[in-house]
């Protein structure tokens, strides 16, 4: 296992926009296992390269439907049918909201050989791909919450232990079991 440190709401990692892919090599190979391992460790569904501090637009995701990865990912909403469901991130702990999202994306990017994937996801897959690519843009979940939900999220964030003693990466579960990963899973 290559379990990394997570990147916590306050690296400025997570607020730049990740660059793309150019080389589909070891160090890629390397960087997906990296994601995976941690997505795994932490209970998560999805995990960007930028929540382990590397600026490179690549995330991974595991949910009941399908599990993988993509590079350079782009997606567009199929329809209009919205849902709306609770979410929460691996870098910002205990947090979770209701967000609203699209219901259905189709995806597309590329493998770690840089051969072309592309995929039509919907429900939580949906949700994970739009989230996960949100992340490689530099934009969190919060970001997207009504006025009033960002408000509270930001005080719970402020009132934080780990916010206020400036952490902002910190060990493999190292915040115990209450980090409520991206999504749920019931965790």
């Amino acid at each position: 296992m290559t379990i990394q440190p997570v990147r916590l709401f306050g690296d400025p990692i997570l607020r730049a926009r990740a660059a793309e892919v150019t080389e589909f090599d070891r160090e890629l190979r390397q960087l997906v296992t990296d994601l995976t391992d941690t997505m795994h460790d932490d209970g998560g569904v999805g995990m960007a390269s930028p929540q382990i501090g590397v600026g490179l637009r690549v995330f991974v995701y595991d949910t009941e439907d399908a599990a993988g990865h993509l590079v350079n990912p782009t997606y567009t909403v199929v329809g209009d049918e919205e849902q709306v469901g609770a979410e929460g991130c691996l870098s910002i702990p205990g947090l979770r909201y209701d967000t609203r999202r699209a219901l259905r994306v189709h995806a597309c990017g590329f493998d770690l050989t840089g051969a072309p994937v592309e995929f039509t996801a919907e429900g939580l897959l949906a949700r994970c791909v739009q989230h996960e690519t949100d992340h490689l843009d530099g934009v969190l979940f919060i970001d997207r919450l009504d006025p009033a939900d960002r408000k509270e999220a930001m005080r719970t964030i402020r009132e934080s232990d780990w916010f206020n003693a400036g952490v902002t990466v910190r060990s493999s579960r190292a915040l115990g079991a209450g980090n409520a990963g991206p999504f749920g899973r019931g965790r």
